[in-house]
């Protein structure tokens, strides 16, 4: 029976290395978020930021035109159609979602092997559009670390995007901007405080999710 309360949590090597490495990756990337190193994995989440908007366009039954993400680390779908008030907020939602659902695979050996293997092939996709020899590439480390930094750097990314543009001042032509157009009674500092709060229940669940995983391996 799953150990939903997390009941001797900790009392194994492998929970506690796991607690450690979050908040060793949480640190690195606060520390190393505005150096280029960390370019490529921001222009991922912006990626994922504006695939939230063109998935919430698609399921709302509108048609995506493309998917722009820019070198300066600005973005843009083009959308027609959908329903709006879903489309704006998906980017931000998306980013949160997609992040927590890492960080809860980064628990489990079959789940973070197969994201990892998603993650390697676009890299290996991206190797061979850029020219790269393999021989160029850094081998992967173990796919739960590897699950496990893409879920904390893409989640703590949109932690500190929304409080840059959403919160800690107001961004004309941001998503929290266009909230406040279609609903004028949340200003944008309040849809921005939704969405932070949206993105740290996300992260809390995945690695709750996590947790739990690795105790009930463990208990078997």
């Amino acid at each position: 029976m799953p150990n939903w309360e997390l009941k001797g949590c900790c009392s194994d090597i492998e929970e506690t290395v796991f607690l450690c490495l979050y908040a060793g990756y949480s640190l690195l990337t606060m520390f190393f978020m505005n150096w280029a190193i960390a370019k490529p994995m921001k222009l991922i989440a912006i990626f994922i930021h504006e695939m939230g908007h063109a998935s919430a366009a698609w399921m709302t039954g509108g048609k995506v035109d493309k998917i722009e993400v820019y070198e300066n680390e600005g973005g843009v779908s083009h959308f027609r159609g959908g329903i709006r008030c879903c489309i704006i907020p998906a980017g931000y939602v998306g980013v949160s979602f997609w992040a927590g659902f890492f960080v809860a695979l980064s628990g489990s050996r079959i789940g973070a092997t197969v994201s990892a293997l998603a993650i390697i092939n676009y890299y290996s996709a991206k190797a061979c559009v850029w020219k790269i020899s393999h021989s160029q590439l850094l081998s992967p480390p173990p796919c739960p670390f590897l699950t496990l930094f893409y879920g904390v750097f893409i989640g703590w990314y949109g932690i500190m995007d929304i409080w840059d543009d959403t919160i800690s001042r107001t961004v004309e032509g941001s998503d929290a901007h266009a909230c406040f157009k279609m609903w004028p009674c949340c200003l944008p500092r309040c849809v921005g405080l939704q969405f932070a709060f949206c993105a740290i229940v996300f992260q809390a669940l995945g690695l709750y999710v996590a947790l739990l995983s690795l105790t009930n391996d463990n208990d078997y």
